[in-house]
């Protein structure tokens, strides 16, 4: 469905397209987000209850550290509700942009949980303890059951929106870290080689850390404006200056409204200045359908050198 307006004045006309066909994260993931929230508060619990038992501060620790996850799962939860409120007069798009600010915290978040995991890691080497193997084993395998499930509730989600990927991947970190303390466990048990705890700890870390950087890095780009990497914006200025009585576009502009919609703004040259709701209309589903792009507002000018665009030049924002 198409909704198009369009007003003219001094030369200029504008025209904003706002394709209503695009997808927020579907609804089901609330239903996701409040099995992850309970399962992992519940796996809280159990691991600080058999920590204090065990007498394990590795266990007590990890159950910190779970609990970072419950954060950021509400974090992402809170975003993926904030993203479909109605725009009002003072945010006019809404609070889709939570969404964004959502990831990139969680990004952060997963990084500095990483990071405390391989110092305690680090310190482990130098002091390795013995730990409590078949405790620390079947909690650590309910982990890897909860936070695999979790993760696979996300699954579908995770390659069209950063804001659910954000999520999948500390559910799916933590199964790996889980797995990991699983089979450093077993290995110690059957070694006795304490070294491996720390050793496993310090390569899940590495891989959580490699994945999740790409998450951050992202995250960050679109808080900052940039075009989102599935879009190029070279090829979006070749259809533009390709469509019929355009003869030149300048002040080019693609960042993410959330992370599942993209805006678009551009200055089109034509010179005959017809105004034609068809070409809008066209212009709009095109943007939609070849580039993903779902909230267009396109201004139309002369190119009259007496009266030139202060946009135009390269550069200028």
């Amino acid at each position: 469905m198409t909704d198009e307006s369009s007003h003219s004045h001094a030369g200029h006309a504008h025209a904003h397209g706002h394709n209503h066909s695009h997808s927020h994260a579907p609804a089901n993931f609330n239903r996701a987000f409040a099995i992850g929230v309970a399962l992992n508060v519940g796996f809280v619990l159990i691991e600080a209850l058999f920590g204090l038992l065990a007498n394990s501060l590795a266990l007590l620790a990890d159950a910190g550290h779970n609990l970072s996850d419950v954060l950021g799962l509400l974090l992402a939860w809170g975003a993926s509700v904030l993203v479909q409120k109605a725009p009002t007069q003072r945010h006019t798009y809404g609070l889709r942009r939570s969404s964004v600010l959502a990831a990139l915290f969680n990004a952060l978040l997963l990084l500095l949980a990483v990071a405390a995991i391989a110092w305690e890691a680090l310190l482990r080497f130098n002091d390795p303890q013995p730990i409590a193997g078949g405790t620390v084993i079947v909690v650590a395998a309910i982990g890897i059951a909860i936070n695999g499930y979790t993760a696979w509730l996300f699954m579908s989600g995770k390659d069209g929106d950063v804001n659910i990927r954000s999520a999948y991947l500390h559910m799916a970190a933590d199964a790996a870290i889980s797995l990991g303390v699983v089979l450093a466990a077993i290995a110690m048990l059957a070694t006795g080689w304490l070294w491996l705890d720390p050793a496993a700890s310090m390569a899940i870390s590495l891989v959580i850390a490699i994945s999740t950087w790409g998450l951050l890095r992202e995250s960050l780009n679109l808080a900052l404006d940039a075009v989102p990497g599935h879009i190029q914006p070279a090829k979006v200025q070749a259809y533009l200056e390709s469509l019929p009585g355009v003869a030149e576009v300048h002040d080019l502009h693609i960042w993410a409204m959330s992370t599942t919609e993209v805006a678009l703004t551009a200055h089109l040259i034509k010179p005959d200045a017809a105004l034609d709701d068809a070409l809008l209309a066209r212009i709009n589903q095109e943007l939609h359908t070849q580039f993903d792009i779902q909230h267009t507002t396109l201004q139309f000018e002369r190119g009259d050198s007496a009266f030139p665009c202060r946009q135009a030049p390269a550069g200028s924002v």
